[in-house]
């Protein structure tokens, strides 16, 4: 069982209510002890469920279709019901233009770091190779 803090039993019952049953699986031990220790929490657990009982009691009110109508003209009204054009908008067109300019940033960066770093290492296999004192292989070769 894991330990409940006040914190999260306060948490889990303005989440939940006051009916242990609804909380997650897990919580429900931890809480059933903290409420029994803690007069603090037992209260506020009560208070919780004189909440859900007054919500279960409140009439549940659905819209008429006289309602739901009269709201559409509404917005209608305000220019909120006008179809788009069909296709991609300009947001969309600029938001897929912004991603193609990244990634052809990526790669012209990848590109030019690539080279740089090329004729580094060709500087350095130079520099290696004049720096030998003995002969290489050109010499006994021929070349």
């Amino acid at each position: 069982m894991t330990m409940m803090t006040p914190e999260r039993f306060e948490h889990l019952a303005d989440a939940y209510g006051g009916d242990l049953r609804r909380w997650p699986e897990t919580e429900r031990e931890a809480a059933r002890a903290l409420a029994a220790a803690d007069l603090q929490a037992a209260a506020l657990l009560h208070e919780a469920d004189g909440l859900d009982a007054l919500l279960d009691a409140a009439p549940c009110v659905a819209a008429s279709h006289a309602l739901r109508e009269r709201v559409i003209a509404a917005a209608v009204g305000a220019g909120l019901g006008r179809r788009r054009r069909a296709g991609i908008g300009v947001m969309a067109w600029l938001s897929g233009a912004g991603w193609a300019a990244a990634a052809c940033a990526g790669a012209v960066f990848g590109v030019v770091l690539t080279g740089q770093m090329t004729a580094d290492i060709r500087a350095d296999t130079v520099l290696y190779q004049a720096s030998l004192s003995s002969a290489d292989d050109t010499e006994v070769l021929g070349g």
